[in-house]
């Protein structure tokens, strides 16, 4: 993709998040509505079984408060990969969920893991990691933004808090910088100048022509313009005669 077609606003970049945050609330909805509960279709680590939850667990909240905590960060995180990295932004998302999930099937405890969490660590990390190694100032900006907003997010990745999963919120940490190293091309590249340039001549460059070598500058006098002679205005009348 091109410099200039990277951060265009489009429909996508809202409608997006908000189709997803309504799907995860929709089915809090059908739990509650219906008297469902899905926290079996979570993670459970080490079990066959237990593999759907890599797909379906981050759609399943065990109560309106963890559902409520993760709403406005995946609305909020999911809207600027849109903006930021619209051409990788479904693979991030898409391959974020499946590969941090399958992590947490494999180092997680012998309980059921739910919620969008580890895909928001997932968003978090590479917001944070790619915005640094592209050197962007848009980016760099994101990242410095992210890590004021959610920086505190980095203690839940200890065991620190009984029935949060933390393996979870560190599968989606290791899975972002993971991708954050991964995805190289098509994002936006630091604008470079002129002198920046490989093939950069200083002697061709018009600016660096007005200093002598010890950086003078050197005054040019403008040719006065020759003016171009111009035919006299000549101007006819032609009289009728009127013959009424």
């Amino acid at each position: 993709m091109k410099q200039h077609e990277h951060f265009k606003f489009s429909p996508g970049v809202i409608a997006y998040p908000v189709f997803f945050v309504l799907t995860i609330w929709l089915v809090f909805w059908f739990e509650v509505r219906f008297g469902y509960n899905l926290s079996k279709y979570g993670v459970y680590p080490q079990t066959l079984k237990g593999l759907r939850g890599v797909v379906f667990s981050p759609f399943l909240h065990g109560n309106i408060e963890h559902i409520y905590h993760n709403t406005i960060p995946l609305f909020v995180l999911s809207t600027a990969l849109f903006y930021f990295y619209r051409p990788i932004a479904w693979r991030v998302i898409l391959f974020g969920i499946l590969i941090s999930g399958f992590l947490t099937w494999c180092i997680g405890r012998p309980s059921y893991h739910i919620g969008a969490s580890g895909l928001i660590y997932v968003l978090v990390s590479f917001t944070f990691f790619k915005g640094v190694f592209a050197k962007h100032y848009r980016l760099i900006a994101l990242s410095l933004l992210v890590i004021f907003l959610y920086g505190s997010m980095i203690w839940y990745t200890f065991p620190i808090e009984e029935g949060i999963s933390w393996e979870g919120h560190l599968s989606g940490l290791i899975t972002g910088l993971v991708f954050a190293f991964f995805f190289r091309k098509e994002i936006a590249k630091p604008k470079k100048y002129a002198w920046e340039q490989e093939n950069y001549n200083e002697e061709n460059d018009l600016f660096l022509q007005h200093f002598d070598e010890n950086g003078n500058f050197i005054e040019t006098k403008e040719e006065p313009e020759i003016e171009e002679e111009l035919e006299p205005l000549s101007i006819r009348y032609i009289f009728k005669e009127n013959k009424d």
